[in-house]
């Protein structure tokens, strides 16, 4: 589990950032694997959600049938304990360990935002499309649409981080028109300062 809590830590970090609390900041810890639900919002605080998926367990090893060497499903997501007040939620998945560019990114695996407030879940096999019916938007490294998992079998598992973010706005970023790197640093930007909850799931893959 080493491994899972330093992608978790990476994960929360980038979370902090996000929402733009001063890099010399010391970042909160995550709680245990299971345990990141509950918490409370003080002045300026995030609150703990939860997120959660039936697919497999946080930090277990993501089934064939999400990932690249099988039918690239996106999985069933659920959550709770959200913060009041809240427009919209964003979800993030991307590979902590497979980084690019300067080492700065690293690979989107899906982006939605938008999500409208009163979601609690989003169910298995979300159609491809970079606007949904509900107004949910959406991309990945490879266009509108779920990006499965896919290292390589000759190396460790990578780790797919799944974060939730609970936004006090909506964000008006188009989903075509611009790069996937550049849409998602316009999310990015769009969510600085408005992030009031937020939750993280992982999962392991490595081709078989």
């Amino acid at each position: 589990m080493r491994g899972v809590r330093s992608a978790i830590g990476v994960a929360l970090l980038f979370s902090t950032l996000v929402h733009g609390q001063q890099r010399g900041a010391p970042a909160a810890q995550p709680p245990p694997a299971g345990q990141r639900g509950g918490g409370g919002r003080g002045r300026g605080a995030v609150q703990v959600m939860t997120l959660a998926t039936s697919a497999w367990p946080d930090g277990g090893q993501i089934p064939t049938k999400h990932t690249q060497a099988g039918e690239e499903i996106s999985p069933a997501l659920t959550w709770s304990n959200v913060p009041e007040g809240i427009a919209s939620f964003v979800l993030i998945a991307h590979d902590v360990d497979a980084a690019i560019g300067a080492g700065t990114d690293d690979i989107l695996h899906w982006m939605l935002w938008n999500i409208p407030a009163d979601a609690t879940a989003l169910p298995e096999r979300v159609p491809r499309g970079a606007q949904l019916p509900d107004g949910t938007r959406q991309i990945s490294a490879t266009g509108p649409n779920y990006r499965g998992p896919g290292a390589l079998a000759s190396g460790p598992a990578h780790h797919y981080v799944f974060e939730l973010f609970a936004l006090d706005t909506t964000l008006d970023v188009p989903a075509v028109g611009a790069s996937p790197p550049q849409t998602r640093a316009a999310v990015l930007a769009g969510m600085a300062g408005h992030v009031h909850g937020k939750a993280v799931y992982v999962g392991l893959f490595r081709r078989p």
